[in-house]
Parts: structure tokens; sequence; C-alpha cells
């Protein structure tokens, strides 16, 4: 198929690139027209010990109704002092749990992505939005930035539909 990417996915801001000394406002994005969700965290290195944690919640509407855990097992992430070395994602292999940190991630410039399948959400009881957020890392300036891409669309059209509304 010879498609712009844009015809196969759409790209909504989670976070625009801030200090993470401070924790910044993610923003909720809907599933309702994607089959799949992938979070790509960005981060430029930091100080030590103010690593990051990314927790991973679900929600009936893009406002964040009823939000609860979703919990996930599986993150890949590109970790190292000069990421144009660091050539594959290696992926980390988790118990079940709503929330990633690494105990040595702050020193380092990281990617982090976490693909998140609509039907991992409690769509019984009629989840279909989802939010990752960055927690407060410290005192310490970090760079950081956070994007959602929706995949997989449900139906075919151009453009594709919005992330950022119900």
């Amino acid at each position: 198929m010879n498609q712009h990417i844009l015809e196969k996915l759409q790209i909504a801001a989670g976070f625009v690139p801030v200090s993470m000394a401070t924790a910044p406002t993610e923003d909720w994005v809907s599933l309702k027209n994607y089959g799949r969700m992938t979070v790509v965290f960005f981060k430029a290195a930091g100080t030590a010990g103010d690593d990051p944690t990314l927790t991973l919640e679900q929600a009936t509407a893009v406002a964040g109704t009823g939000a609860k855990a979703l919990n996930f097992t599986r993150i890949d992430v590109k970790q190292g002092a000069d990421l144009f070395a660091v050539g594959q994602f290696t992926t980390v292999t988790q118990a079940a749990a709503n929330t990633y940190t690494d105990a040595t991630s702050a020193e380092v410039q990281a990617i982090w992505v976490l693909d998140v399948e609509a039907e991992d959400l409690d769509v019984d009881g009629g989840f279909d939005c989802i939010r990752a957020s960055i927690s407060d890392v410290g005192t310490n300036a970090q760079l950081g930035c956070m994007l959602y891409l929706g995949h997989e669309p449900r139906y075919a059209q151009a453009p594709m539909p919005s992330m950022i509304s119900d």
C-alpha cells in the first residue's frame, strides 16, 4: 500500500517538551476510532535519583471520567548516554502493574514505548480512553515530552479522526 503515514495513524501530544521537575499535565486520548494506542515518552538526561515513573490509567471519557489503573506487562526502551549510539529497543517484561520506572534512567537519555490494545481496557465497563503520565522527577531539570500515536483505525477515512474528543 502506498499510503501517507497520516492516512494510517493520528498523533496527539501527551505533553510538550517541559522540565519534569514539576509533574507535567498530560492529556487523555480516546481509542473509540482506533484499535491501538502507542505512548512514546522521550527524555533528556537528568540527575541521578530523579527517575521518572510512567503511570497508565483508563477512563470512560477524555475528561478523565471514572479514571482507574490500566495494567501492562511490556514496555520497550532505548536508554543510554547518547541515544544515537543505541540502535535497538530492549523489551522489558514486568509483573502486571500500571506503573514503570527504571532506577538508573534519570542520568541517561531515553525513549520508552508503551503499546495499548483497545481490548486491554475495561470495554465492558465503557472504558475507551487512556492517559499516560509522568510523576514529578525531583528538583533538578530533566526535559521530556510524550506523544500518543493512534493506529489500526477502525474505519478508513481521511483525515483520521481526532483522539482528543469523545
